[in-house]
């Protein structure tokens, strides 16, 4: 059997967005926490998510250069399955968000050359995430990075792939990368409002995921924990 890359859909702001999400089989949901981001989610409707999510998909709360204490308190208030610090966190700040909310870890790099990615190799945090560089934007810029890139990454930390995908390149970028998911937010959204999503969109996104994943006939998988606190 062929191994479909998880999809995580991101920049989730409202509950309908999120059963959209789950109904076109999200592995996860994400949240973003971060104030500056146009995709931010309000406590109020991430409370309403989270209970959506839960026992049917990881739900990862996104964090740009968040104090711990604030990353605990959500991660305790939203029951985040998933952290993903997206700022310039170092090892020790992320195995300490490990520590104190249970969660799991994911670390985010914003890709510019071999050595961003080769810069990850001292975190050993759940999963490493790859995303584009844009000057000012730490993530969620709809650019893509040069995906041959990660050819030369020899980490064994589960990779998910971020960064300008759309349902009309995923299928390349998995033949390029063979992440273990791929990430998106801007490339399923509606083209008059960065918080809705296109549920035609959503869809094509994991069409595309599937077909790729049978045409290349990726090899199974260890399968991580179930989602769930």
């Amino acid at each position: 059997m062929p191994w479909t890359p998880r999809i995580k859909f991101c920049g989730i702001t409202n509950v309908e967005d999120a059963e959209l999400a789950l109904a076109a089989g999200a592995w996860a949901l994400g949240v973003i926490l971060w104030p500056g981001s146009p995709r931010r989610c309000e406590l109020r409707a991430a409370v309403e998510i989270a209970a959506v999510a839960r026992r049917r998909a990881e739900l990862a709360g996104v964090f740009v250069n968040a104090p711990l204490e604030r990353i605990a308190r959500l991660a305790d208030e939203l029951g985040l399955t998933l952290v993903q610090l997206h700022g310039d966190e170092g090892p020790a700040f992320c195995a300490e968000v490990a520590r104190r909310t249970g969660a799991r870890v994911i670390k985010a790099a914003r890709v510019r050359s071999g050595g961003d990615i080769r810069a990850l190799a001292p975190y050993r945090t759940d999963f490493h995430l790859l995303d584009s560089y844009v000057p000012g934007k730490p993530g969620g810029s709809g650019e893509t990075f040069a995906w041959e890139l990660v050819r030369a990454r020899r980490s064994h930390v589960p990779l998910i792939l971020s960064g300008g995908l759309t349902p009309e390149n995923v299928g390349a970028a998995i033949a390029t990368v063979g992440p273990y998911a791929v990430d998106v937010a801007s490339g399923v959204e509606r083209r008059d409002d960065p918080r809705r999503k296109d549920p035609a969109r959503l869809e094509a996104f994991a069409a595309a995921v599937r077909e790729a994943a049978a045409r290349l006939a990726l090899p199974a998988e260890t399968p991580l924990p179930a989602a769930g606190r």
